[in-house]
């Protein structure tokens, strides 16, 4: 039951961990019921990843794909950086939709710099 609601832990793959350490600073879980609610609330299944707070869940069908990663962890750059965070958030996704809200125009342009960039800490 526990692992339905919060998925399992996973670690990824060491390759991709060297190539982009920053990874390593979020927690990472596989499943469970947070991309079923973030799908729900866009009128999807589920999405292919959610974060909240440090705690980033890839979907189960997710590939690990360093774009994807990388636009999660700026997500949680943008918890720790702003304590209103998720209530700045719901109200821009409200007023400007998901695609046009500013910080998931922001983790796609940081996940485009970093896998465009040099492997070094952005």
């Amino acid at each position: 039951m526990l692992q339905w609601l919060l998925g399992r832990p996973i670690s990824l793959p060491a390759p991709l961990l060297a190539r982009y350490p920053e990874l390593g600073d979020a927690r990472w879980r596989r499943g469970g019921l947070p991309p079923r609610v973030g799908g729900w609330c866009l009128g999807r299944r589920s999405v292919a990843a959610i974060t909240l707070w440090r705690t980033i869940w890839l979907a189960d069908d997710a590939p690990p794909a360093p774009e994807l990663l990388l636009h999660e962890l700026r997500h949680v750059h943008q918890f720790e950086g702003d304590r209103a965070f998720p209530l700045r958030y719901l109200w821009r996704s409200v007023r400007h939709g998901y695609a046009d809200n500013p910080y998931e125009s922001d983790a796609r342009a940081y996940a485009a710099r970093r896998v465009a960039g040099p492997s070094s800490t952005v």
